[in-house]
């Protein structure tokens, strides 16, 4: 399927959960909600102890997968159980994905692959891309040839702050889609969408992977003013995480969290629909 087709005829509407918040298999019925709502790709997180690109709405949502018995292994198991028809990527940390079996269940020559082991089972279960926040570009190098081995696609994700240096390392590197981040710090909804968007969307214009942007996004008019910016989409994460929390908060039940969760993935789907016709139209010659 790859990546790129999430983005092949329109805007693409790009979800993020934690898998296993709060449990297995609420988690599951949440993500089959958000594809039911118009997902045209899912990030899925797979929880690490030191989640340092997330805010507290994200990284109390790790601690719940955790709590709830989530682990590489349990992770894999999870994408194979789910019942989705969109391209899905793991987001999760360096660490994970290198150490991936551990001591006990690899020998050395196993170790010696580095990220090989893990990328080749993420294949097998269906996950078609990764992004790695702590990944910085020029050590790449490993996870990009063993993406490249097993047809896998690797995100990067440019900040405000990333040098014309490391821009283009990325720009060497990445394939499926690029996540643009809107605003510096780290993940959480807000009331408003950061001006640099535009900005920050021109620096890479004429890269050849489509441009989706993260960071902050909560509505439907957010969508709508991100693809109206030039975005190819928009990555949503801790406005459907704070919905998960919520369930939790009040003992809710599973079907309605999964109903409130299609119904934001639907309208922030259709907002981003509407920002095509907010884009500047080419001259007629």
């Amino acid at each position: 399927m790859g990546l790129e087709s999430a983005f092949a005829d329109e805007p693409a509407f790009v979800p993020y959960l934690a898998a296993g918040d709060p449990n297995y298999e609420d988690s599951l019925a949440y993500v089959e909600a958000l594809a039911a709502g118009g997902a045209d790709a899912i990030e899925l997180g797979l929880p690490f102890s030191e989640p340092i690109a997330e805010g507290t709405t994200i990284q109390n949502a790790i601690v719940r997968s955790l709590e709830s018995g989530m682990t590489p292994e349990r992770f894999f198991e999870f994408v194979d159980d789910l019942d989705v028809d969109v391209p899905l990527v793991c987001m999760t940390y360096y660490n994970l994905i290198y150490q991936y079996g551990g001591s006990e269940a690899r020998s050395a020559s196993a170790a010696s692959e580095g990220p090989r082991p893990f990328v080749e089972k993420a294949a097998d279960v269906g996950i078609e891309g990764f992004v790695v926040p702590d990944l910085p570009a020029e050590e790449a190098g490993p996870l990009r040839a063993a993406c490249d081995e097993f047809g896998l696609d690797l995100v990067f994700i440019v900040a405000p702050t990333t040098t014309a240096d490391r821009l283009e390392r990325m720009r060497e590197q990445v394939s499926g889609y690029v996540y643009v981040q809107a605003r510096l710090g780290v993940t959480g909804a807000r009331d408003d969408v950061d001006d640099a968007t535009e900005e920050s969307l021109a620096r890479i214009a004429d890269w050849d992977v489509p441009k989706a942007v993260g960071f902050g996004i909560k509505t439907g008019d957010h969508a709508e003013r991100i693809v109206g910016s030039g975005a190819d989409g928009v990555i949503v994460g801790s406005a459907l995480v704070d919905i998960v929390a919520d369930g939790v908060e009040y003992d809710t039940d599973t079907a309605v969290v999964a109903d409130r969760l299609e119904s934001l993935a639907r309208e922030l789907k259709q907002g981003a629909l509407r920002g095509t016709q907010e884009r500047p139209q080419p001259e007629r010659t």
